[in-house]
Parts: C-alpha cells; structure tokens; sequence
C-alpha cells in the first residue's frame, strides 16, 4: 500500500499556443465534479508517474534528451536519471491520455500531426487503450515508429503539496507549445469540460467564480499573465530557477492561508527562500476561492 502521507512523483503540463492576435493562452480542463482530488477545479493535464514510465525499454523511444540531461533541466540535485526520465514520460503520457496531444516525432522526422482521418481514428483508439492500459506508450512508439519528444517539454516550477492534505504530490510543471496539427480534446471521462484562455482570462473568470483554480495553477496563472506570447514566455522559462515550492498552511478563524517560501513569515527553513518585493507570496480561502495577497 501507497502511504499517502509521502508525496508521490507527478507532472504537470501547461500546454500554451498563441491565439487571438497572437496573445499567449493556455489549455485549461475541468475535472470531473464527482472527483475525490480537485473535483470541479480546472487544471492543466498531468498525474503522478506509473511503473510503465519508468520503463528502460522506452530509452529507444525518446528523442532530443537523454535521461541525464532532462534531469539537468529539473534543477534539483541528487534527481536520478531513471527518475527524471520517469517524470518526462508522464508528462507525455497524461497529457495523451486527458487532452489527446502527443508530443512525438514522426519517423521521417517532424512534429506527429492527426490530420489524416485514418491516422486520427488510429491514435484515438491508442489513447482510450493507454488510459485503459490495455496498451503502453512503448508498444504505441514501436508500432507507428514514432518517437516521443522530451526537448518539447521545458521545465517550469515544482510544486509539493503541504501536508495538510491525505493525497500529496511532488508535481513537476512543464510547459509545451501545442504542435501544429494537433487539436486537444478532454477526456470526458476525468475531464469534463475544455478552454482555452488568455491567463488574463483565467484570472478573471477565477474571481468571477465561472472557473475555479486551486492554488498552485492560481500563482501559475499570475505569472504568466506577464507574458504577451509563447515566444517571450519560453525565453524567459529558459532561465528561470526553479526551487521547489512547498506551500507553509495556517488556519486563522475559519480562514486557511498558503504561505510561499518567499513570504516573510513561512516557517519551514528547509524550503525558505528570499523575499520578493511586488510578488504575491500568501494565498488565502475566502469567499469559496483562493486569492493571492501580499504580505503587507
């Protein structure tokens, strides 16, 4: 048995394209309100690793890193490579499996695309029998001899859930551009319903309570409402240091406060980090939402 109380290993994915005058937006999915874990929150695809991920037979399978160097790009030290090839895969695997985009390359070369029927029914019914595993990723790469893309995936941030929680996860966040010739759909079965927003949007539609965001996708939100498209969002994730982000919870009254570790009062050493003057670093449950604040 799973002891819950210890973080389990998952990836997340923030797939983005540039929409609408070329702003930046991301694909959001709302999951299934009868949900034991964030029923009715809208979130990004993502789940925690499977033992098929981890697969070594799979090393054939991927393309533009290696083991060794996708653990380089998730920045923490003493990340086996097994590990990090592991959180590679189920970042490609969950995002194929609830929103139906598979970053691959096609044998000959170039991005995977759906756009012939037959190619599109072929992968559809991969995708229902991954999720169902009838069928893994490994079998599926070695019967349409595709290969899957672990340099289209680009380190982001690193959430651990607090404590406070029974189910807890060690996520890491990845961003992707959506390839070409590729349409995402939900899986209608996790997910009920699908957006794609400006993160300006999200925010909004956040207060107006129409979309519910929890609050690792909430500060996620925030900062990605500084970037007008993928290309300065992407620029700017190449450089970013990532540290890992355990949420410090207090209760006041009926009122629950998330503490970041760039907040001048979280108190856990281990995860602490310099403050940030302008950035929010405090999240707090009142009137049914999650709202960021200062701590001033």
């Amino acid at each position: 048995m799973v002891d819950e109380c210890i973080p389990r290993d998952a990836s997340t994915v923030i797939l983005t394209r540039d929409g609408t005058g070329g702003k930046l937006e991301v694909y959001l999915m709302r999951r299934n309100r009868g949900q034991a874990f964030m029923g009715g929150a809208f979130v990004f695809p993502g789940g925690s690793i499977d033992d098929c991920d981890s697969d070594p037979a799979l090393a054939s399978c991927i393309a533009g890193l290696t083991a060794a160097e996708a653990a380089d790009r998730l920045q923490e030290p003493g990340l086996t490579a097994r590990v990090a090839f592991g959180l590679y895969m189920t970042a490609i695997r969950e995002t194929f499996e609830e929103a139906g985009i598979l970053l691959a390359y096609q044998e000959k070369g170039g991005l995977l695309q759906f756009r012939d029927r037959e190619v599109c029914t072929r992968y559809s019914e991969a995708r229902r029998d991954i999720y169902e595993k009838r069928f893994t990723l490994k079998e599926l790469a070695r019967r349409e001899k595709i290969r899957f893309a672990f340099d289209l995936l680009t380190p982001y941030a690193h959430w651990i859930t607090p404590a406070i929680e029974k189910r807890r996860f060690n996520t890491r966040f990845f961003l992707a551009r959506i390839p070409d010739g590729q349409i995402p759909l939900h899986d209608s079965v996790e997910m009920t319903e699908s957006r794609w927003m400006t993160p300006t949007e999200a925010l909004f539609e956040h207060r107006k309570r129409r979309v519910f965001l929890m609050p690792p996708t909430l500060k996620t939100m925030e900062e990605l409402s500084l970037f007008d498209t993928t290309e300065a969002l992407f620029r700017e994730a190449e450089k970013r240091r990532i540290y890992p982000i355990l949420p410090h919870v207090y209760q006041t009254g009926d009122t629950f406060v998330l503490l970041l570790p760039h907040d001048r009062d979280y108190a856990i050493d281990e995860y602490r980090q310099p403050p940030r003057p302008g950035d929010h670093s405090r999240m707090v449950f009142r009137d049914g939402i999650w709202q960021t604040e200062s701590q001033e």
